[in-house]
């Protein structure tokens, strides 16, 4: 095996992963081996796992492939709805449905074009073999514009069903991140046909999107559920102040009002706080570009049970948070030397990573052999 040690940042080790090896980097936990399980995946984007233990995976490009433990890429999956791949537009996330074994159904967001513009959508469809069946768009965002940026799209199943779908703003629409009648910087609670969930904080609302679950959001890339079922996110901010969220119903998490960050090119975009606007549980300054998250309930890494696990796209990092009460009480960053698109906890304990790259790579991290 080959094994690279130096020290980067404060407890991070730099790697290079030849094609088909594994190396090892070193984490408060002890040795991690790292695995490239392919590198055939062009900017993968999202990963989900089939009860056989194949992975289902998107490339932005415009593929879902199935990916075998051993590193196997089928040939795209058939059926997809046209996308818009343009910028960082695309095949976004993909999650499985929790009741697979008998619906064979999944969910899918990605970027969609019309006659207007462009913005994030999701949908449905009944997995095949190699070809989805019955696709349906459950949710579109409103209102499309022209723009090749922030797509959010995140997309997260409640126990009962229900689905959170995060949006970005677009970039250029950020007068109407404050505005509930629009899906523009939101977090969206559907049922599975795209109805508005039972318990969003809007229904009452006439001149609200009832579909609604919170505000004030940026560029949503990453969302998970915690051991009690909350929605937790983390978004990127502007030259800095990317945040982590406990994202609640009918919150306003401030942007663009309020933010750590800095606008490009300089300059300050508002204050860091106001009255009725959510502090972030969590924030970087500068930024790490943060994609991809998940809690750690496996049971290879007992040390890591109940951290929060982030990618850093900016970085190369494998960022793990240290949480006690909803509060961050220590930081741990290990750099895995490519760009970290996503973060999945899988059946068997392991923890697999997405990296965006052209030859893109799931990496399957696991404790090295004491």
């Amino acid at each position: 095996m080959k094994r690279i040690h130096w020290k980067v940042l404060v407890l991070s080790i730099c790697l290079s992963l030849p094609a088909a090896q594994a190396t090892t980097i070193n984490s408060k936990a002890g040795q991690i081996d790292v695995q490239e399980i392919t590198t055939q995946l062009s900017h993968p984007w999202g990963l989900a796992f089939l009860p056989d233990g194949r992975m289902l995976v998107t490339e932005r490009s415009g593929n879902l492939r199935y990916v075998t433990k051993d590193g196997k890429v089928s040939e795209p999956i058939q059926g997809l709805p046209e996308l818009y791949v343009k910028g960082q537009g695309g095949l976004l996330d993909v999650i499985v449905d929790q009741n697979f074994s008998q619906s064979n159904k999944v969910f899918f967001s990605f970027a969609q074009a019309d006659s207007s513009g462009n913005g994030t959508a999701l949908a449905s469809a009944v997995l095949d073999g190699q070809t989805l069946k019955d696709v349906r768009v459950i949710f579109s965002q409103q209102p499309k514009v022209d723009s090749q940026y922030h797509f959010g799209g995140r997309i997260v199943q409640q126990a009962n069903g229900d689905l959170f779908l995060t949006l970005g703003d677009r970039l250029v629409l950020r007068n109407e991140v404050q505005q509930t009648n629009t899906s523009i910087g939101k977090v969206v609670h559907l049922t599975q046909d795209g109805k508005p969930a039972e318990g969003n904080p809007f229904l009452q609302d006439k001149t609200a999107d009832a579909r609604v679950w919170s505000l004030g959001h940026r560029n949503i890339q990453g969302a998970t559920l915690d051991a009690q079922g909350r929605l937790w996110t983390h978004e990127h901010g502007p030259q800095g102040g990317d945040e982590i969220n406990i994202t609640e119903a009918g919150k306003n998490y401030g942007w663009p009002l309020i933010t750590y960050g800095e606008e490009y090119g300089g300059g300050v975009i508002g204050k860091t706080a106001q009255a009725g606007l959510e502090q972030p549980l969590h924030y970087w300054v500068p930024s790490i570009a943060p994609s991809g998250m998940s809690f750690y309930h496996g049971n290879l890494f007992k040390a890591w049970q109940g951290d929060l696990l982030v990618g850093s796209l900016k970085f190369g990092l494998l960022v793990r948070l240290d949480v006690e009460n909803d509060k961050v009480v220590a930081e741990e960053r290990m750099s895995i030397g490519k760009r970290v698109r996503h973060v999945v906890t899988g059946p068997d304990g392991a923890l697999y990573l997405l990296t965006d790259e052209d030859q893109g790579a799931i990496l399957r991290l696991t404790p090295a052999a004491q």
